[in-house]
C-alpha cells in the first residue's frame, strides 16, 4: 500500500487487522442483492441464512474450544464485555477486576456495583492467590481477568486464577477477556474453566463489528440486549448474517503458527539495541503479536507520528486510552514509565519488508527527536 507516494507498513494489528481475503469472499454473498435475509424466518432465505449463522458458530467454537451452543453473537467484544458484567451482576454487588483489563472491563464493572481492583507486577501479571483473595464469598458475583494483555502481550495464569477463585467461592462466575489473544495463541473455554469469555472479530482477521460471548453450559444469564428471542433469547436483535459468516471464515483460518513471534522478535531485538528502549511486559511468555517498547527521553505521540510519516503506522498505549492522551493505565500499574510506550503489533498480513521498514526508521525517528529536544 502506497499514500502520497509512501509505501504503507501496517503494524497496529492488536488494535484492529484487516480483513483476510477469505474473510470477504465469505461476505460477499450475503451482502449482495438477494442475499440478505432474516434467519429468523420459515422460508427458504431464511433457512439459508440460518444455516450459514450456525456452520459460522460451529467455526468460532472450534477456534476457542468450546460448545456451540455456547457461542453468542454480540457485535464485538466491547457487548460482550458489559453482557458479562451486566449479567454477573443479578448474583452480587461486587466484582473483581485486575489493573491491567481493557477500558471496557473496569468501566462495566465499576458501572454494575462495587468493584476491588488486583494489583499485578513489573510485567503486567496478576498472582492468582491476590485475584482469589479479593473474593468475597456469598458476594462476589464476577471476577475479570484477561488471557493476555492488548498492550504489553504478558499472558495471564488463566487457569490458576480460575481454580483459585472457584475454590474460594465456587458460586463465583469467572470472565476471561480473549480478545487480544484469540487467533493468536491456543485458547480453550472448556479446558481452563471459565463461565464466560469474550471476543472480537476484527483482532484477527475478521470483520468489525461482530463478536462473542462464550456462556458456559447450563449459566443462564440476564441478556443485556432484550426485545427477541434471537440467540436462544441471550441477545435480542436481527443477526448481522455477513459479519457472521466472516466472522466464522476467520475463525477456520486458525493459528499462525510461528510468524509473528519470529516478527515480533526481530523489531524486539532491534528495537532494545538501541539507548533508551526497552521491552515492557513479559517478553518471553507473551502474545506472540505484540511487543511494547519505553523510548526514554521522546514523547511517545512524536515518536508514533514521525514513523508514521515514514510509513509505518505503530500505536503508543491501549487502543482506548490514547485518544485522550492520558497515561497508559496499564503501564501505570505494572510500575513503569506511562507516558513513553510504543505497541509494535504484527498480524496475518505482516511481511519481513514491514519489519525491516520499523527497524530503519525507528533509530532515525528517535534521533532525531532526542537532538531536537
Amino acid at each position: 500500500m502506497q499514500t502520497y507516494g509512501v509505501a504503507r507498513h501496517y503494524l497496529d494489528h492488536a488494535s484492529t487487522s484487516p480483513a483476510r481475503p477469505e474473510v470477504v469472499a465469505a461476505m460477499l454473498p450475503w451482502l449482495a442483492p438477494g442475499g440478505a435475509a432474516d434467519p429468523g424466518r420459515v422460508h427458504t432465505e431464511g433457512h439459508s441464512a440460518r444455516a450459514a449463522i450456525e456452520a459460522a458458530r460451529e467455526q468460532v467454537a472450534a477456534l476457542v474450544g468450546a460448545r456451540s451452543r455456547e457461542v453468542v453473537f454480540t457485535s464485538g467484544a466491547t457487548e460482550a464485555i458489559v453482557a458479562a458484567a451486566w449479567g454477573a451482576a443479578e448474583r452480587g454487588g461486587h466484582q473483581v477486576v485486575t489493573a491491567v483489563e481493557h477500558s471496557a472491563v473496569r468501566e462495566a464493572a465499576a458501572r454494575a456495583g462495587s468493584v476491588t481492583v488486583v494489583g499485578v507486577d513489573r510485567l503486567g501479571r496478576v498472582d492468582p492467590d491476590e485475584a482469589a483473595a479479593a473474593v468475597r464469598p456469598g458476594e462476589t458475583a464476577a471476577v475479570h481477568v484477561q488471557w493476555g494483555n492488548h498492550e504489553v502481550g504478558t499472558v495471564q495464569p488463566v487457569a490458576a486464577v480460575v481454580a483459585a477463585c472457584k475454590e474460594r467461592a465456587p458460586d463465583v462466575l469467572v470472565h476471561i477477556d480473549a480478545a487480544a489473544a484469540v487467533g493468536h495463541v491456543p485458547v480453550s473455554f472448556a479446558g481452563v474453566g471459565a463461565d464466560l469469555l469474550s471476543v472480537a472479530a476484527h483482532k484477527f482477521g475478521g470483520p468489525p463489528g461482530v463478536g462473542a460471548l462464550l456462556v458456559r453450559r447450563g449459566l443462564r444469564l440476564r441478556p443485556l440486549l432484550v426485545g427477541g428471542d434471537q440467540e436462544r433469547a441471550r441477545r435480542a436483535g436481527t443477526e448481522n448474517v455477513a459479519a457472521i459468516v466472516g466472522f466464522g471464515a476467520a475463525a477456520a483460518q486458525g493459528l499462525d503458527e510461528g510468524a509473528p513471534r519470529r516478527l515480533t522478535g526481530a523489531a524486539l531485538a532491534a528495537a532494545v539495541a538501541l539507548e533508551g528502549v526497552v521491552a515492557y511486559g513479559d517478553t518471553a511468555d507473551r502474545l506472540p503479536h505484540i511487543v511494547c517498547l519505553g523510548v526514554a527521553g521522546v514523547e511517545a505521540e512524536a515518536v508514533v507520528l514521525g514513523l508514521d510519516q515514514a510509513g509505518v503506522a505503530v500505536h503508543s498505549g491501549s487502543a482506548c486510552s490514547s485518544e485522550s492522551l492520558e497515561p497508559s493505565p496499564v503501564l501505570e500499574a505494572m510500575g513503569v514509565d506511562a507516558q513513553r510506550s510504543l505497541r509494535v503489533s504484527v498480524g496475518w498480513s505482516t511481511v519481513e519488508a514491514d519489519i525491516e521498514a520499523f527497524n530503519r526508521a525507528l533509530p532515525a525517528v528517535v534521533g532525531r527527536l532526542r537532538a531536537l529536544a
